[in-house]
């Protein structure tokens, strides 16, 4: 076959793909047709670009990947909204373009984290003396777990906003600052590996979040507002203070401070420390989550905050809680982490999934019915990771990333009917089907997703984390009722969203003011469709995920079973830490070195350039 012929048969399913936009109803304009068709597109290569052995050349290794590129990713944000305050307020177009373009810039860039190879280990490592006289470094790094959600907020956050940038008109300034700014901050936690780092970019991403909510929320916005930075707070001063513990602990033994997660990681508190640790930072993320009973402010933040506000509280914010608890508490505090999985699961259980499915069935205000039903798909990611299994790790991670799509599609549509109506009352509504068909056929479409129909997105990772809690050691003799129980979960979510369906979408148009609602504007479909994509992609391909996933997930499950193990050597009265003996291997590439080590280093590299220099000095005049 000619080369000409192999790149025309290259092609056609692109140009098909684009082509699907032509076929549009006469409705549509160009723009929108073109952006459906390049959605089209684009998730074909997504597909064929990381389906296993489609690739035609091997990614490159982890000495070959450029060490700037996290720095670049999660900078390019945080020095955009610096820009931002030197733009003239009077300019809103201008402040939303550039906006959206550096978030644009931002999602391209963090797609070429997709070069990394899969392989156990750390990668686009970059490493930098911050605060060395208090051991504290710039260390950051992704493996195949905080990949997928280093991506999931380079994609969800410029739909966010473009959503936003449609409905709020008042302080354009100050919202394209709260964006980029959040942006940065989260991104800077998925990929720090010093826990002070990890604690700046944790709080920093507080300060936009309350902005958002408080100056362009509802009605009772500041409540919510407050209460979520008080939750928030409070979590984080006793993490703080775990992590003060955990740095002297590792002077007393290692005889340096050090604030690394690899150095950290290695060590091996007293038995009541190790619990009053843990319990801090479980704590911490529980609330984030948010885990039963701590979750009273997520309803309240959801209904308050604005539409882009919702999507990235749900998309991305609250992975931070799951992946918190998946990094450091079972990659730290393997010991205790194992003892309260068994009670922690059915609190995930009955106090996540089934009691956030149940609060969200008897919910009149269809935004409160959504935050709720997070209660319920985040309790799933918390059983699997309970679990401990490969199963239900990765069935976990698959939730967060899944969920971040899904619900951020459904807030997006809650957000498109109370622009139209200005309430998101069920009652309100009824028929709707009739005046906004393509409205309705895409929330029908998303609820599949959100209930785990066979084909969607939602189905597999949490059919994962059924299956990985059924085989978890973990749990005990109690396994395989905990997996029965959140399998009813399953059903419970069918309930509550095929029910809200039914009531808003279908039958008679009873309330007159619905019978004329324009459907889906161009900005709404531009915005919605690559979620719509990606909940077909991702439903029908999840190997694109997990194959890369396997060994890191692997990996944090080696640390947690050695922690426990660790831990369970410990005599009981036992006062001081010891530290484990270190493994090596790519998962240890980074490590902080003692003051003596850096101290030989530097001797041997004056050592080594001495000897250039002597032949100058022999011929020197005496």
């Amino acid at each position: 076959m000619s080369p000409a012929v192999r790149a025309v048969f290259e092609l056609a399913p692109y140009l098909a793909a684009l082509a699907a936009g032509a076929l549009l109803p006469r409705r549509s304009g160009w723009a929108e047709r073109a952006a459906l068709g390049l959605t089209a597109a684009l998730a074909l290569a997504l597909v064929r670009g990381l389906w296993p052995g489609a690739a035609p050349a091997p990614a490159p290794s982890p000495a070959l990947e450029w060490p700037h590129l996290l720095n670049v990713i999660v900078f390019l944000p945080l020095v955009g909204a610096a820009a931002i305050l030197f733009l003239p307020r009077q300019s809103p177009t201008l402040l939303r373009r550039f906006t959206l373009g550096i978030l644009v810039l931002d999602l391209v860039a963090s797609l070429f984290l997709l070069r990394a190879s899969p392989e156990r280990g750390w990668h686009f490592q970059f490493i930098a003396d911050w605060l060395p006289s208090f051991g504290i470094r710039y260390h950051v790094a992704i493996d195949g777990i905080s990949l997928w959600l280093v991506l999931l907020t380079t994609f969800t956050t410029p739909i966010a906003a473009f959503v936003s940038f449609g409905s709020l008109k008042t302080r354009v300034k100050d919202l394209c600052f709260s964006f980029l700014l959040l942006q940065g901050g989260m991104l800077g936690a998925f990929v720090a590996l010093d826990l002070f780092l990890f604690y700046v970019f944790w709080e920093l991403m507080l300060v936009p979040m309350l902005l958002l909510i408080g100056v362009w929320g509802g009605v009772e916005r500041i409540k919510a507002a407050y209460k979520f930075f008080l939750y928030t707070m409070a979590g984080s001063v006793l993490m703080l203070a775990a992590i003060l513990y955990l740095v002297w602990s590792h002077r007393e033994v290692a005889g340096y401070l050090t604030f690394d997660y690899l150095a950290l990681s290695r060590l091996v508190l007293p038995k009541t420390a190790a619990w009053l640790c843990f319990g801090a930072f479980l704590l911490a993320f529980a609330i984030k989550v948010p885990m039963f009973p701590l979750h009273t402010w997520l309803p309240d933040a959801h209904v308050q905050a604005p539409t882009g506000g919702s999507i990235l509280l749900a998309a991305v914010l609250l992975k931070l809680g799951t992946y918190g608890y998946l990094r450091f508490c079972m990659g730290m505090f393997g010991g205790p982490a194992w003892g309260a999985a068994a009670t922690l699961a059915s609190v995930a259980i009955f106090g996540g999934i089934l009691y956030g499915a149940l609060c969200a069935w008897k919910q009149d205000d269809i935004k409160r019915l959504v935050a709720y039903s997070s209660v319920a798909h985040l309790g799933f990611v918390m059983l699997g990771l309970f679990a401990g299994t490969r199963a239900g790790v990765e069935g976990a991670i698959l939730v967060m990333i899944n969920h971040g799509i899904a619900t951020g599609a459904l807030f997006l549509l809650v957000g498109v009917i109370y622009d139209r109506r200005h309430t998101r009352m069920v009652r309100e509504f009824g028929g709707l089907a009739r005046p906004m068909p393509i409205y309705t056929a895409v929330f029908v479409l998303v609820t599949m997703a959100s209930i785990g129909v066979p084909g969607t997105n939602g189905f597999v990772g949490e059919f994962m984390v059924i299956l990985g809690t059924f085989t978890s050691m973990t749990l005990g003799s109690n396994a395989q009722m905990q997996g029965v129980a959140a399998a009813f979960g399953v059903i419970l979510a069918a309930v509550y969203m095929l029910s809200v369906v039914q009531k808003v979408f279908f039958g008679p148009v009873t309330n007159p003011k619905n019978a004329h609602l324009p459907d889906l504007s161009a900005r709404e479909t531009i915005a919605l469709a690559p979620l719509v994509a990606l909940i077909f992609v991702l439903g029908l391909f999840p190997r694109i995920l997990t194959d890369r996933m396997h060994d890191s997930v692997d990996a944090v499950l080696e640390r947690y079973r050695e922690g426990r193990l660790a831990h369970q050597e410990l005599p009981e009265h036992a006062t001081t830490a010891r530290l484990r003996d270190r493994r090596g291997g790519p998962l240890e590439r980074g490590y902080p070195k003692s003051p003596e080590e850096r101290e030989a280093e530097a001797a041997k590299l004056a050592a080594a350039t001495a000897p250039a220099s002597a032949p100058a000095a022999q011929g020197a005049p005496q």
